[in-house]
């Protein structure tokens, strides 16, 4: 950088002036900025290098910035054609070297650095501060995307950190109003500028999120105006860093203009690039929520109409039925069917019951006939008989054979058959205590019979003062059979000591001539 010469007015161009006489006469000011601009030109060289930080640039087809270091600020402009050649535009905080003349502007008043090449001069302090910082912020996480919280659909109430005097909160306001005035806005007034700035912007979003339930707040607008890198440095501070990192709310920041980066809107879950964009990012459009609530309604309609259609064919459908045409017809004609096949079914099961009683009654008789008992009687009788025609053979013919061997032949023939039916009545006897009806008597059940063996199947069967017989399992009941009015008449003789009927005794003597009864062998 070319050394800079002091300020020498001997070294002024122009005319002297005249030399004061008591009060010299007012200057014009078009006089006092040539004289300005005439001391520039004399006193300081036709070209200057100067080396400093870009700040407050500003691209209007000429390019508008200062140039600044710890102490000062210099104006600069630099033409368009001049920087065309410049290749890379500059951002703030760039460290540069300009080279170029100085000036004084007099229509605006304005002393600037005429800027005719730019040459980058490495980084300056503040942008070595924020790289730095970023870097730390990234190592440490706070830049991931895994950590981005999601802004809520329809938020109850947004919370704006910002100043209360500033334009970004105007731009904020009205964006929201305008797209959706049901979205509460909650101001919290902050210094956005200056050393205090980023403390009160850190403890505003930490006690937003403290109170956010009793506000109703659902997400954080942190945002201002553009200015220098300087006036924006309050945003890239570490506290404010980490109250957007910590916050259970989403936050959404837009600092400066577009071209303005800073930490708060890299660790915020939402990134605008302007208090306009933002306010849209955090706020429903009751435009489009209007068109979305009537597609839906024109959609449920239309769902609503089909189903009341359908439905209305099903009814058709279902009352067409005769069932639910005429239901107590249909009724009638089941009952009626019911009723029939409950008679015809009962019918039956009379007809059934008759016929199983027929059989058992038959059944019932002819074991009362052939029991073992009776058959050994008969047996007895038949072989008496046996031996008494024997007796008399024998006692007829008397020398034709031998009466020793005769009888020891005729007792060994009697004991032989005698032994023979011994074992088949066992054997009958075994059979019937079986199939017999004493097994049935052991379940319970009864027979009654009249004392001639006659089973009692109805109360014809035993006319009054007769004896009855119940049979159970264990042993046998004989009772009387009373009159209507209580009394009893006494007990007919036992008919045990009559003669049995003329046709029961003529059934016994075939029985005793033709051999075993064959219902016997029917009944087993």
């Amino acid at each position: 950088m070319t050394e800079r010469l002091p300020f020498d007015p001997d070294r002024m161009r122009g005319p002297t002036p005249a030399p004061r006489r008591g009060s010299s006469a007012p200057l014009s000011v078009s006089r006092l900025g040539e004289l300005i601009a005439q001391a520039l030109q004399g006193g300081l060289p036709s070209a200057v290098r100067v080396v400093g930080e870009i700040s407050n640039f500003n691209d209007r087809t000429h390019w508008y910035f200062a140039l600044k270091d710890e102490h000062a600020v210099v104006s600069c402009v630099m033409f368009a054609s001049a920087a065309k050649s410049a290749g890379v535009q500059p951002r703030p905080g760039d460290r540069v070297v300009a080279t170029g003349s100085i000036n004084h502007y007099a229509p605006q008043g304005r002393t600037q650095l005429y800027v005719e090449r730019l040459e980058p001069a490495g980084l300056g302090d503040l942008e070595q501060r924020l790289r730095a910082l970023v870097e730390r912020l990234r190592a440490a996480g706070y830049l991931d995307e895994q950590c981005k919280r999601p802004l809520p659909v329809f938020p109850r109430a947004v919370a704006v950190v910002t100043s209360r005097t500033g334009a970004a909160l105007q731009d904020v306001l009205d964006t929201m109003r305008h797209r959706c005035p049901a979205v509460g806005v909650v101001l919290v007034d902050v210094r956005v500028q200056g050393d205090a700035a980023a403390g009160q912007v850190a403890e505003a979003i930490r006690r937003i999120n403290d109170r956010a339930t009793d506000l109703g707040v659902d997400a954080v607008l942190v945002t201002r105006g553009g200015g220098s890198i300087e006036d924006l440095w309050a945003f890239n501070e570490q506290a404010v860093a980490d109250a957007i990192f910590e916050s259970e709310l989403p936050v959404v920041a837009a600092i400066g203009h577009e071209t303005d980066t800073t930490v708060a809107e890299l660790v915020a879950d939402v990134r605008a690039a302007t208090p306009t964009q933002a306010a849209m990012r955090l706020t429903p459009d009751r435009a489009a929520l209007r068109e979305q609530i009537d597609e839906r309604m024109s959609r449920l309609t239309l769902l609503v109409r089909r189903g009341a259609a359908t439905e209305r064919q099903r009814l058709d459908a279902l009352a067409s039925r005769p069932i639910l045409r005429r239901p107590g017809s249909v009724l009638r004609d089941r009952r009626s069917s019911v009723s029939e096949r409950g008679r015809r079914l009962v019918a039956a099961m009379r007809d059934h019951v008759r016929t199983e009683r027929l059989r058992v009654a038959k059944l019932t008789g002819l074991l009362s006939r052939h029991q073992p008992a009776t058959a050994s009687v008969l047996r007895r009788e038949r072989l008496g008989s046996l031996g008494e025609r024997l007796r008399r053979a024998v006692d007829l013919h008397p020398r034709r054979v031998a009466l020793d061997g005769l009888q020891r032949s005729l007792e060994d023939a009697a004991g032989a058959r005698l032994e023979r039916e011994r074992h088949r009545a066992a054997a009958l006897a075994r059979e019937l205590s079986i199939v017999g009806p004493v097994r049935v008597l052991s379940r319970g059940y009864s027979v009654t019979t009249r004392e001639d063996g006659a089973i009692v199947r109805e109360p014809a069967d035993a006319p009054e003062r007769a004896i009855i017989v119940t049979r159970l399992a264990n042993g046998e009941i004989r009772s009387i059979v009373r009159t209507s009015d209580g009394s009893s008449a006494p007990p007919p003789t036992s008919p045990s000591a009559e003669a049995p009927p003329p046709r029961r005794r003529a059934a016994r003597r075939s029985a005793r001539r033709k051999g075993d009864d064959p219902r016997q062998h029917r009944l087993f």
